[in-house]
């Protein structure tokens, strides 16, 4: 613990740029590695999912990485279920120069209504293709919108805002009680996100079959500027991770799954989270550099056309391939970001670990 003056404490919180990865005294060829990753009835072929924001996944690409081994997660509060053809307007966003004019023209086009209908057609075209289809809301916008979801057909819900409680207090609107609504569901549900031990522990015990950790959109936000709030992310994996071990006993044997969601921008971040305890990991940056990414290289996500307290903005990023480059590769940079499934495979083989449970007991290092 550190003194923060005379009256007040605070522990230390690292950072994944603060912590290194060992290796051990054994290591393993790349393919002796299984990257594959079960939740709840379904399995993917790697431990990644697309942050659900506009500049990454639109139908069109939630479908393309399924069908490479992922899950896509659809904003269900965006464009696509807001306008019949957003990609105009996507477009226009991303032609805006100006970083505060592009977040007025955000707020104008965010105003449109979401139309239920539209979510019913979005998870449709993305069921009929053949991958799981996942749809994300805000805890604000759940109730509202949740018949209209599950009637689409959805296999995975996600609940996801910059910081979800299962203990929310307001005068205003009655609060949406997690552990009910969960339990009423036929479908499994992720929620997130949060940063301490307690927070996700109270997550778990409301049945959520995955919680996510962090805030979301590490490149494109601006919440620890405008609230103070932030927490570093390998500390804050490592203590969901402990939650879930101590909910496992609790439960007498429910697994929940930890899920890294924000601040990973290489592939290095990845094998990082998942070295801290994380099961899978939620990234978005890495996505927008993707020629398929609707943003057209810029990166937002909700909270950056929020209509009274903005706090994210557009991030830019060069275009260095394809969506199945960024994710299988081959590589054709030495930055960590391509082949991000492949450099984790290879941070496995190097320090000996064969599945990804197994790497979550990787030694790390402060650096």
């Amino acid at each position: 613990m550190f003194d923060i003056g005379r009256s007040k404490r605070a522990e230390q919180a690292f950072a994944f740029d603060d912590i290194a990865i060992v290796p051990s005294r054994r290591t393993r060829g790349d393919s002796e590695v299984s990257l594959s990753w079960r939740i709840d009835a379904a399995t993917f072929e790697f431990p990644l999912i697309a942050a659900p924001m506009d500049s990454v996944m639109s139908p069109a690409t939630a479908i393309s990485l399924g069908q490479l081994g992922g899950l896509g997660v659809l904003n269900l509060e965006g464009l696509w279920t807001r306008y019949d053809d957003p990609q105009p307007l996507l477009d226009e966003i991303a032609a805006v120069e100006d970083s505060n004019t592009a977040t007025r023209r955000m707020q104008q086009i965010y105003a449109e209504p979401i139309k239920e209908e539209l979510i019913g057609k979005r998870m449709a075209e993305i069921r009929e293709a053949g991958v799981p289809a996942a749809g994300a809301l805000s805890p604000a916008n759940t109730q509202a919108y949740a018949k209209a979801v599950v009637d689409a057909g959805v296999d995975f819900f996600v609940i996801r805002g910059t910081t979800v409680s299962a203990e929310h207090v307001s005068a205003e609107t009655e609060p949406l009680n997690l552990k009910q609504f969960i339990y009423e569901l036929d479908v499994p549900v992720i929620v997130g996100g949060c940063a301490t031990y307690q927070a996700g522990l109270h997550l778990m015990r409301t049945g959520a079959a995955g919680v996510l950790v962090g805030f979301g959109g590490g490149a494109a936000y601006t919440t620890r500027a405008v609230l103070g709030v932030a927490v570093p992310m390998a500390s804050a994996v490592s203590d969901v991770a402990a939650a879930r071990r101590d909910y496992l006993d609790e439960s007498g044997g429910r697994y929940v799954h930890v899920i890294a969601d924000g601040s990973v921008g290489r592939s290095g971040d990845i094998a990082k989270a998942i070295a801290c305890g994380a099961d899978a990991v939620m990234v978005g940056s890495p996505l927008a550099r993707a020629e398929e990414a609707p943003g057209r290289g810029y990166h937002w996500g909700p909270e950056a056309w929020h209509e009274s307290l903005p706090r994210g903005e557009r991030a830019k990023f060069d275009t260095v391939g394809t969506l199945e480059q960024i994710l299988l590769g081959p590589s054709t940079v030495p930055d960590g970001t391509m082949n991000l499934v492949g450099a984790l495979r290879k941070a496995m083989a190097t320090t000996g670990y064969s599945e990804v449970k197994e790497f979550q007991r990787v030694e790390v290092v402060v650096g």
